[in-house]
């Protein structure tokens, strides 16, 4: 459920450019669902379920700590993503338990993403994410931005971007900290019920999460273009 970027650039029409790849966004979730009600699918997921729940159980603080690193991981870099041990991870360790996981990972990678940006500058910034990305938030979003715009500049673009952009801009540590929390509780709650709505083959409730994820980003990353006027 963790957001991606639909938009990367301005041009006129980008309004309707934007709503015509929520749509298919939208179409490829409907395909993907579809997908993992197969029983192929059902039958590799559950092969890996019993593989990795014996090992898990044997190292549970270790197993923890690398589902939580991995998570930070994946909030650091656009390749990476920890999508895919959800499904295992909820099998395991259970719901309530995964969403503390995921959102301390997710916490994690913003908090490095910050402080590599405000450690070691751009130089080093500009080899981890897009630079053309980076320098448009960058000239947008500055140590004075309001709470209010940086929640939803946090809730809007691809979760690589704002720790190191706000990291650069120095913006105040406390303040990124409280944004970061209260920004990344839904994504983590909506991610985990996903992969439990998956484990249990609710497809309804796995499409309809989905397409809330992706209207609920899709809106707040065009309130934000409004926001800074792009």
């Amino acid at each position: 459920m963790r957001r991606s970027t639909m938009t990367q650039g301005h041009q006129p029409g980008w309004l309707s450019t934007e709503w015509k790849r929520v749509l298919l966004l939208l179409l490829l979730l409907g395909g993907l669902v579809l997908f993992a009600s197969s029983e192929p699918f059902q039958s590799s997921l559950t092969w890996l379920l019993t593989k990795a729940e014996p090992v898990i159980k044997a190292h549970p603080f270790w197993g923890a700590a690398l589902f939580v690193l991995l998570s930070a991981f994946s909030a650091m870099m656009a390749f990476f993503s920890s999508a895919v041990l959800v499904p295992v991870a909820v099998h395991t360790w259970g719901e309530p338990l995964c969403v503390v996981l995921l959102w301390c990972g997710w916490m994690l990678g913003g908090i490095c993403a910050y402080g590599i940006a405000r450690s070691w500058g751009r130089p080093v910034v500009r080899r981890l994410v897009s630079g053309e990305l980076l320098g448009r938030y960058e000239e947008r979003i500055s140590q004075h931005s309001s709470f209010g715009l940086v929640l939803l500049f946090q809730l809007a673009v691809p979760s690589e971007i704002p720790g190191y952009v706000l990291g650069l801009a120095r913006y105040g540590l406390r303040r990124y900290l409280l944004v970061l929390a209260v920004a990344e509780l839904p994504y983590a709650v909506g991610t985990i019920y996903l992969g439990s709505s998956l484990l249990a083959q609710r497809t309804f409730v796995l499409l309809g999460l989905g397409a809330l994820g992706i209207l609920f980003s899709a809106w707040a990353l065009h309130t934000l273009r409004k926001r800074l006027g792009s």
